[in-house]
């Protein structure tokens, strides 16, 4: 499969919230890739929701492509998985903070999960981060820092949300980072819930505190 047909898996042109899939990862999704190995690409199974809740939606926020497969487990009970990586890929022969390659190629095995699996084009959304985008520690200045964050733009905004019957953001990782939870503050204060979920505990519903000045 080329790169245009992977993207076109996983952003169907009839299905909802499809048009904030990042295109960034499928762009020469076929190049370097010949030999490039990830794990087994097993699709976990999840325990902390057993169908879709049609008022919210889903931040994975995990490492690696472990949010591409917490996607499709999610895919399988009628979440449709949203991928919003926007890292590059450094150059052949160099070494970067953040693997987007496994990235890639677990948007690749995705697919073909993704073809096996009928949602429905109205089911809510489940949102796909790389938790390690942050990582901005470079051990000499021959590393390429291909870190990046996630933006306000990068995602539907509140009004959407809202006017869409989504009322509620769910994340699911060890943490909130700090770049999205100054998108959520702002969600917060326009009247979506916020709630968080972690692989230990139960969900909560969580008050985010505004982030200082310097962080927006």
């Amino acid at each position: 499969m080329t790169g245009k047909e992977i993207y076109k898996i996983w952003a169907p042109t009839e299905a909802k919230w499809v048009d904030w899939v990042r295109p960034v990862p499928f762009v020469g999704i076929n190049e370097s890739f010949e030999g490039y190995e990830v794990d087994e690409f097993l699709i976990p199974k999840i325990n902390y929701i057993k169908e879709p809740i049609s008022d919210m939606a889903i931040i994975i926020d995990l490492p690696g492509n472990n949010s591409i497969k917490e996607g499709i487990a999610l895919a399988k009970i009628g979440f449709r998985p949203i991928p919003i990586y926007n890292g590059t890929d450094e150059q052949n022969g160099a070494t970067a903070t953040v693997d987007n390659r496994a990235i890639k190629m677990g948007l690749i095995k995705g697919a073909l999960e993704l073809k096996k699996i009928e949602i429905p084009d109205n089911a809510p959304p489940a949102f796909l981060l790389d938790t390690n985008r942050m990582n901005r520690y470079k051990m000499d200045q021959s590393v390429f820092d291909n870190s990046w964050d996630i933006y306000a733009q990068d995602m539907p905004s509140a009004e959407y949300f809202l006017k869409n019957g989504i009322n509620k953001i769910m994340v699911r990782g060890e943490s909130i980072q700090k770049d999205l939870k100054k998108i959520l503050y702002t969600f917060q204060t326009k009247g979506i819930q916020i709630f968080w979920i972690n692989e230990y505990e139960n969900i909560k519903q969580v008050r985010l505190i505004k982030p200082k000045e310097k962080d927006f």
